[in-house]
């Protein structure tokens, strides 16, 4: 049997996991900035309209992306204690947006309303609660603790293509001075270090305000 450039065998109807597997192929090929409705439609060997039959729009596509990235996140097997419970799918957030290329960036640009991201939010919020916290703050903690991963991730992610030289050459102006005697923290790239150092201060705020 003949199949597409995606291994999907002629003739299978396209649906909604099918074009997000193209997309994340694409994405682990060529990068964040290479996936767009036209590039997955090419992959897949159908028309624009097809892709966007399913996803609407270039936004559609990327929440479509961001959910099947979150569905690699296991929620089976937590801690008890809900401290435990938050840093684990904080833990195994981060884990899942590090198993693709890019994968921060594309999360962080989408507000997903679809299942797998959804049912972490549920699991983080129902965790936060337990704890103590009320509804409004709950709902606000997990945003802090989804925004900080997001946001450390991604300058995790990016940091291979970032050169240090343009911070190196600042620095040495003397303009910055505190900066300067904090110089060899700004650089050090111990991601996992700096991750749990975060997770820490934000989860002990927590703990004092349940």
């Amino acid at each position: 049997m003949t199949k597409k450039q995606t291994g999907r065998p002629c003739g299978t109807p396209l649906d909604r996991a099918a074009v997000a597997r193209a997309a994340l192929d694409l994405l682990a090929e060529r990068g964040a900035d290479a996936v767009s409705v036209r590039a997955v439609a090419d992959r897949l060997g159908v028309r624009m309209n097809t892709v966007l039959w399913h996803v609407k729009t270039k936004a559609g596509l990327l929440e479509l992306m961001a959910d099947a990235i979150v569905r690699g996140m296991s929620l089976d097997g937590l801690p008890e204690a809900w401290d435990d419970q938050a840093r684990e799918l904080a833990v195994r957030y981060r884990r899942a947006l590090l198993a693709h290329r890019d994968g921060a960036a594309i999360v962080a640009g989408t507000y997903a309303a679809e299942p797998a991201t959804l049912s972490c939010a549920e699991a983080l919020v129902e965790a936060l609660r337990a704890g103590g916290l009320t509804e409004r703050d709950a709902a606000w903690a997990c945003f802090t603790l989804v925004y900080y991963v997001l946001g450390l991730t991604q300058e995790e992610q990016a940091a291979a293509d970032a050169p240090a030289a343009g911070l190196t050459r600042a620095l040495a102006t003397g303009a910055y001075p505190e900066l300067s005697r904090s110089a060899a923290h700004l650089a050090d790239t111990t991601f996992d270090e700096r991750f749990d150092y975060g997770l820490e201060l934000i989860l002990r705020s927590l703990r004092e305000r349940g």
